[in-house]
């Protein structure tokens, strides 16, 4: 049966990959209560500078710092969910917490996927190719990437050059961008290009599909921190401030 989306992966497997990318993004909207907002320490010297310098309200503000959480945790859904499409091209699978992200059934490939080039100190970076390199000489037959989906270029090259002060390379250590590697395992020159294409449509006949009692109590931290105010009388950043520094000296009489 021909495929409606992409000619390279089942367009059931394409909508699963849209639904767990959907849960995802409701479980990351759900997550930021107060409790979970404060985990990290807010810098509400900076904030105070953003407010001001920017002509910012506190609560639009705060409302813009919950929204960066969500965003960074839905960054690494992203990779997750190219993860689950490129495991979806016949002869390939994903790495189930296996120390590879994707890899060729018959042994012959292992990849990490990072969803951006700038994602990795050189601490990283060093572990990761050790990783491949270690791959690559178990399996003899096996080409090891580093794959970059949005990259500053289109490449598919021997990973190799100075990292933290050491030389490193490997005959079977590569590195690859997005592109490149959507088109190594599909076999499709524009097979990244399909997927942007056809994303819209695949999005929109999820949700048509997608049970709409399927509901979410979203980005609570900002009304809890509202309900406090009720009874404190403080600003959002004296709030904010007081309840994550109430122990340096003198905050406590904020």
């Amino acid at each position: 049966m021909a495929n409606n989306y992409v000619d390279f992966i089942p367009d059931e497997h394409l909508l699963n990959c849209v639904s767990n990318l959907h849960k995802a993004y409701l479980k990351a909207k759900n997550n930021i209560s107060k409790k979970s907002f404060y985990l990290n320490k807010i810098d509400t010297i900076k904030l105070t500078f953003d407010a001001k310098f920017n002509d910012i309200s506190e609560e639009d503000l705060i409302q813009s710092e919950i929204l960066r959480q969500i965003d960074k945790s839905i960054n690494n859904s992203i990779g997750t969910f190219h993860e689950h499409v490129l495991g979806g091209i016949d002869g390939f699978e994903i790495g189930k917490l296996s120390g590879f992200d994707i890899k060729a059934t018959d042994n012959t490939l292992f990849a990490d996927i990072k969803n951006k080039h700038n994602t990795m100190n050189s601490s990283s970076a060093e572990a990761l190719f050790q990783k491949l390199a270690r791959y690559a000489d178990v399996y003899k037959k096996a080409k090891c990437y580093w794959v970059q989906i949005l990259a500053k270029n289109s490449f598919n090259e021997l990973w190799k050059g100075e990292i933290n002060g050491k030389e490193y390379s490997h005959s079977r250590v590569y590195k690859i961008s997005g592109d490149q590697f959507y088109a190594l395992l599909s076999g499709k020159d524009d097979a990244l290009f399909q997927l942007y294409k056809v994303l819209p449509k695949v999005i929109e006949d999820y949700l048509k599909s997608n049970n709409k009692d399927e509901t979410v109590k979203e980005n609570s931290a900002l009304e809890e921190i509202a309900s406090e105010i009720e009874h404190t009388k403080r600003s959002v950043l004296d709030q904010i401030t007081f309840e994550n520094y109430s122990y340096y000296l003198g905050f406590d009489r904020l």
